[in-house]
């Protein structure tokens, strides 16, 4: 039986996520953190051709059809959370006060997972796609390893400059850049459909591959082009109007991604069908179909999108994935030092600068590896959908739990719930017998990191039983934000 948190007073003093900006941010910035975190435009030239290549174009298309409604019934059940708490350690405090706090520790540790394997591919993808500008344009050394590790290096330094100065900065930033994106990327759809018919049969790498496994993997590669839209409620505690804007937020943006991908899957579906030998002349298939079309001018613009598009993805998954730890430091659960504010910017830059050394000494240690990049790419983005599916699982039923703890019980929301959970659980059970490359070295990873929050959380059963209870903080109302009148006084 889960145990419930301990019930808050009504009204504080002052917030347990106090040193963060409050009830400052406007709609836009809110949602721009969503619409960056999945990064609609480089995902739908990256993402469709690792469906395409597993399973064809005509599954693939179903793929993410199918990922786009689950990724919205996890948001309509998520909503109501968002509706009645402002925080910041988004699905892992919504959790902890649904389902208890011994749920709400392998969620956060999930969450974080998906966040921070999402930033280490979006460092990989902006130095691959960046250097490859320089590979179109003839200049040497541009693709080398080396260089693509000097530009995602000063990528990070860059992205850390934005997000320790402020969120409504960075937050602008990522959604002036994915909305350029976004048009760049549309526009070269709509290429590929005008264009790519013209040339022979399809190559075998394109045809479909049938079994259950290749399927369910695939279709968790393509949910990993939605998750990140709930990102926005880690910054629920920072927002204007909190219970409007977030929720909102959640629902309105995997819709609006799944029409993008649907139009990107089918438009490469056909481009792709119509070359062949695919990948000898660049990173991407789709920059290499515009190389051997004579379009090099419009396959530096499509990389300089992609990269503009991964670098916003990077920035706003960290911003999320900070947030996850300041709550957890303020808790007491994560060390102390990634719980403070900065005095000035009030941003948690302890945090923002231990996590993007960790990140990118990841995407560095991956390249010297020997990876190939899009390899890189893909394992991370798979290990992202695997980290989130393990986050949204228990927050489907942590909705429904919620409003039956607080007297307002929906049967619908419960049926939902349980129907969504029970789908995403066999996802993740059919991926696992998947023989796609790397595919049980990335459940074994994660299997271990679920492994360790267990323990970690017996532990703190064992000797810390307080700390445990006390998971679970939010933007409690203060004093000041009651009406100065005689009542209230």
């Amino acid at each position: 039986m889960p145990t419930s948190t301990p019930s808050p007073p009504l009204v504080v003093r002052r917030s347990s996520l106090r040193g963060l900006t409050r009830r400052k941010l406007p709609f836009l910035p809110v949602f721009a953190q969503s619409v960056a975190a999945i990064a609609p435009s480089g995902t739908a030239a990256v993402t469709p051709p690792f469906v395409i290549s597993a399973v064809g174009g005509g599954a693939s298309v179903l793929a993410f059809v199918a990922a786009g409604l689950l990724a919205t019934c996890v948001a309509l059940l998520i909503r109501p959370m968002a509706q009645r708490l402002a925080v910041s350690g988004g699905l892992y405090t919504y959790v902890a006060q649904g389902l208890g706090p011994t749920v709400a520790i392998p969620v956060g540790w999930s969450a974080i997972v998906g966040y921070g394997s999402v930033s280490v591919a979006g460092l990989i993808a902006v130095g691959t796609y960046a250097g490859q500008i320089g590979v179109t344009a003839g200049v040497s050394g541009f693709g080398s390893t080396v260089a693509v590790i000097a530009v995602l290096l000063v990528a990070a330094a860059v992205a850390v400059l934005l997000m320790v100065r402020g969120i409504r900065i960075s937050a602008g930033v990522t959604l002036l850049v994915e909305c350029v994106s976004v048009g760049v990327m549309l526009a070269l759809m709509g290429y590929l459909l005008l264009r790519g018919g013209d040339g022979p049969r399809v190559p075998h790498e394109y045809v479909a591959h049938p079994g259950t496994g290749n399927l369910a993997m695939s279709a968790v590669v393509a949910i990993s082009a939605f998750v990140g839209f709930e990102s926005a409620t880690t910054l629920s505690s920072e927002s204007y109007r909190p219970f409007r804007s977030v929720p909102r937020t959640l629902v309105w943006t995997p819709v609006a991604a799944g029409v993008i991908y649907v139009f990107a899957v089918c438009a490469e579906s056909i481009a792709l069908s119509g070359g062949s030998g695919l990948g000898s002349a660049s990173e991407t298939p789709v920059t290499d179909l515009l190389l051997r079309q004579h379009a090099s001018a419009l396959a530096a613009i499509v990389d300089l999108g992609i990269a503009a598009s991964f670098f916003a993805c990077t920035v706003a998954s960290v911003n999320a994935l900070v947030r996850v730890l300041f709550t957890m430091g303020r808790e007491g659960i994560a060390p102390a030092i990634v719980g403070r504010a900065h005095p000035r910017f009030h941003t948690p830059a302890h945090a923002i600068v231990l996590t993007m050394g960790v990140v990118t000494a990841c995407a560095v240690g991956a390249l010297v590896a020997g990876t190939e990049p899009q390899d890189g790419i893909r394992s991370f983005l798979t290990l992202s959908a695997l980290g989130y599916l393990g986050s949204y699982l228990p927050a489907c039923l942590a909705g429904p739990a919620l409003l039956r703890r607080i007297h307002e019980s929906s049967r619908a929301l419960t049926i939902l719930g349980t129907v969504t959970a029970g789908l995403l659980a066999l996802l993740v059970a059919a991926a696992a017998f998947s023989n796609q490359a790397n595919n049980s070295e990335l459940l074994t990873g994660y299997a271990a990191v679920l492994a360790a929050a267990l323990v970690y959380t017996a532990w703190l059963r064992v000797f810390a039983p307080n700390r445990l209870r006390g998971i679970g903080i939010y933007d409690e109302p203060r004093r000041v934000d009651l009406l100065q009148t005689a009542t209230f006084r």
